[in-house]
Parts: C-alpha cells; sequence; structure tokens
C-alpha cells in the first residue's frame, strides 16, 4: 500500500535546524533515509506527475489482473463478466489521482460501484484501493471524517455479506483489517508529520528570539560603547582644552607654567589615546586577545579631580557619612565615576571660564543609598551649546548610566547660579 511517500506536504523527512548528536545510524539505514528524502522532495516539487504514476500504475495492475483471470480465484461469482470486471477495477483505480484534494469525494464515489462489486460477487482485489483513500482522509482530514469514511467503506460489503451470508467471513473481515490498517497507519503518520512540524516550528521561533537577543545585546553594547567615548573623550578633550587656553594665557608672562601646561596637555592625551585604544581594542580583537585594564571606580575619583585640578578648575571633595562594609558594586561605582566626570567636564566647557570658577564634588553614603552632588558657580557664556534644561547629550548620557541601577540624575540651577548635579544611587545590588 502506497502512503507516506505520496503526501506532497509531509515534511517528516525534513531534518531538525539544530540536530542534537545521537548514536549514528547504520549504512543501509543511512542509505534508505536518503532515498526516501529524495522521493519526498521529488513529491513535494512534483506532486502531479507521481500521482499520474500512482494512478497509472494500478490501472495496468486492474487491466492485467481481468485479461489473466485473477480475479476469479476470489470472485464469490466466477461468471461476473469480463467487461463489468474491468469497468469496476478502472472506477476503483482511476479516481486516485483526486485523492490528496478530495479523498471524501473520491471515496463517495467508489462507493455505488464497491456495492455493485460485492452485489455480483465479482469480489475484486481493486476493492482494497479505497483503503488509499483511507489513509489519506487519515492522514489529512478531522476524525470525525475517518469515522464517517468507515460507515461508507463497511456499508456496501455489509450489504453483500447479507446476500451471500454463505461467505460473509470472505467479504467482510479482509476490508475490515485493511481499513483498520490504513485509519491507524494515516494516524501514525500524521501524529509524525505535526510532531515534527511543532519541532521545526519551535526551532525556528527559538531561533529568531535568539537572533532578536542577539539584536538586543548588540544595541546595549553599542549604546555602552557611545556612553564610554562620549565620556573618555569629552571629558580629556575639555582638560586639554582647559591646559591649552591656560598655557596660552601664561604663555607670555610665565613661561614656566606654559611648559607645565604642555607636559599636562600630553599626559593627558596618552592617557586618552591609551583609553581609547582599549575600548576599541576590545571591539576589534577576539575576547580572549583583546587588552583589558580594570575600570574606574571611587578609588580613583582623586585622580580624576587632579587631572580636572590641572586644567584650571579648582575642586573640592568633601565625603560625608560611613562607606558601607561592603563596597558598591563595580557597575554603581563607575556610574558614579562618569557621572562627576562628566558634570566636571560640563563645567569646564560650559562653566563661563571667569578667574573664580570653582566646583565641589559631595558623596554622602546612607544606609541603602548613595548620593553624588557636583556643583559649580559658573556662568554659561553667550551661545553655550549646552541645552538650558540639562537635555543634552551628556546629561543623557548621565541619566542611563543611573537608570541601569534603579538610580536618577537631578540636573539644574538652584539658585539662579552655577549648576548642580544630583546623583542618588540604590546601594541594594538589584539593576532593571
Amino acid at each position: 500500500m502506497t502512503g507516506y511517500g505520496d503526501d506532497g506536504n509531509d515534511r517528516a523527512g525534513t531534518p531538525h535546524p539544530n540536530p542534537r548528536p545521537g548514536p549514528r545510524p547504520s549504512p543501509l539505514t543511512g542509505h534508505i533515509q536518503r532515498q526516501l528524502q529524495r522521493i519526498r522532495a521529488a513529491d513535494r516539487r512534483r506532486p502531479a506527475v507521481w500521482d499520474g504514476l500512482l494512478t497509472a500504475f494500478w490501472i495496468l495492475f486492474a487491466v492485467l489482473d481481468v485479461s489473466s483471470g485473477g480475479w476469479r480465484t476470489v470472485a464469490v461469482d466466477p461468471d461476473v463478466s469480463p467487461q463489468l470486471v474491468l469497468l469496476l477495477s478502472a472506477t476503483f483505480s482511476a479516481p486516485l489521482a483526486w485523492r490528496r484534494v478530495h479523498p471524501l469525494a473520491v471515496l463517495l464515489f467508489m462507493t455505488p460501484f464497491a456495492l455493485v462489486n460485492v452485489w455480483t460477487g465479482a469480489v475484486i482485489q481493486a476493492a482494497f484501493l479505497q483503503e488509499i483513500v483511507v489513509f489519506n482522509i487519515a492522514l489529512r482530514l478531522p476524525l470525525r471524517t475517518l469515522a464517517l469514511s468507515g460507515g461508507i467503506v463497511l456499508a456496501p460489503l455489509a450489504i453483500g455479506a447479507a446476500h451471500f451470508p454463505q461467505h460473509w467471513n470472505q467479504l467482510l473481515a479482509p476490508h475490515v483489517y485493511a481499513f483498520v490498517f490504513a485509519a491507524l497507519l494515516g494516524i501514525v503518520f500524521r501524529t509524525r508529520k505535526e510532531y515534527t512540524e511543532a519541532l521545526v516550528d519551535r526551532a525556528n521561533r527559538l531561533e529568531l528570539e535568539r537572533d532578536q537577543q542577539a539584536q538586543l545585546a548588540a544595541i546595549a553594547e553599542r549604546t555602552r560603547i557611545a556612553r564610554e567615548m562620549h565620556d573618555i573623550i569629552g571629558h580629556n578633550l575639555s582638560v586639554i582644552t582647559g591646559l591649552a587656553d591656560g598655557g596660552a594665557y601664561a604663555a607670555a608672562k610665565r613661561p614656566e607654567r606654559a611648559a607645565q601646561a604642555l607636559d599636562a596637555i600630553g599626559t593627558t592625551s596618552r592617557q586618552a589615546l591609551a583609553e581609547l585604544r582599549r575600548l576599541l581594542g576590545v571591539l576589534r580583537d577576539p575576547p580572549d586577545s583583546a587588552a583589558r585594564t580594570p575600570q574606574p571606580t571611587l578609588d580613583d575619583m582623586e585622580t580624576l579631580l587632579t587631572g580636572v585640578r590641572t586644567a584650571g578648575l579648582p575642586v573640592r571633595l568633601s565625603t560625608h557619612g560611613t562607606p558601607p562594609a561592603v563596597p558598591p558594586t563595580a557597575g554603581r561605582q563607575l556610574t558614579v565615576y562618569r557621572v562627576v566626570q562628566e558634570a566636571l567636564t560640563n563645567t569646564l566647557k560650559h562653566g563661563g571660564g571667569h578667574s573664580s570658577l570653582a566646583a565641589e564634588v559631595t558623596l554622602v553614603y546612607r544606609p541603602d543609598e548613595l548620593e553624588a552632588v557636583i556643583t559649580d558657580n559658573g556662568t554659561p557664556a553667550p551661545g553655550a551649546a549646552a541645552a538650558p534644561d540639562g537635555t543634552g547629550q551628556g546629561i543623557t548620557g548621565m541619566r542611563e548610566r543611573a537608570s541601569l541601577y534603579d538610580g536618577t540624575v537631578e540636573t539644574g540651577r538652584p539658585t539662579g547660579t552655577g549648576w548642580r548635579v544630583r546623583l542618588r544611587l540604590p546601594l541594594e545590588d538589584s539593576p532593571s
């Protein structure tokens, strides 16, 4: 009986996108599987060719059965007209060409001829071709349709058994067994096909989710790198600008201070280049070969302030409260460091540049949070690039960093002059 290979939509042979390693099949099994896959692939490409070959084969088989008289060996009445037997054989085999698209209609078409077959006593073997249609019904249609097809197949047989009571076993038993076998075979292949399709669909969804997660991770990493580059380059360029301006001012009156400014510019530039190379090296080199240095922490705050003081901005650091026994996580310390760095960078760029410009950094430790307040006494110069409401790119970066750890950043001019940045960062290790 033909079944599995003739299904044009069957995907049971489709390999899993990410198969798990398992026992290797024997050479014979592997060869059979490859041949079956080729047959299924050919059937999916040209289903009409497969249907035509199958129908032609059974028509030829029916004609040979009639011409050789082999049908008489099982017939209840061997004297039935051969022309009638040929007609019955054709009506059982020719409709198989439409068994996939209209299996129930094909089975209904065969029913009157099945009744004639058993009523006349011909009982030709071509009547078993109904089970191919039953297989397709079990493979494609609901189970209630399969139950209906059982009644359609068995009703003519019951009538024939009543007409030939002495041959009821010969008429009923083979067809009942064949129907049960075809129905179970169709259900088995249908279950396997649906299970395989579910696995393929799940694999596709997992692959899609993996790609989406990779894209989200790439976007988050690009955002993080953009913040780091903005903080590193922006701060160091601001320091260099301040040193260059101070050196140019001192060159005429105190050349030795100009030389010191040039030395500081060189030191700051080398530090900026080193940090930039490290950051770009992480992007360019494999993870195992990329150069790594520790990210800044609160212990590096004094080094940061020293560089700012060298650029000409007096900065005072004060600490209130008792630091916790367990230091804040590295991510939180880096957030505080970068916020202070960005705030002082903005003071250097937009503070007005007057001789009395100064800033203060205050760290306040509380039981459940760390607060950093950065204030200055600057007055923005006309046409300053900073947004008046604190919505520039640097302020946005501060808020993004703080939001990673459920922190907040407030900016503004509380007294009408100067600028204040207030960072509140929970100490509990529960990043969003």
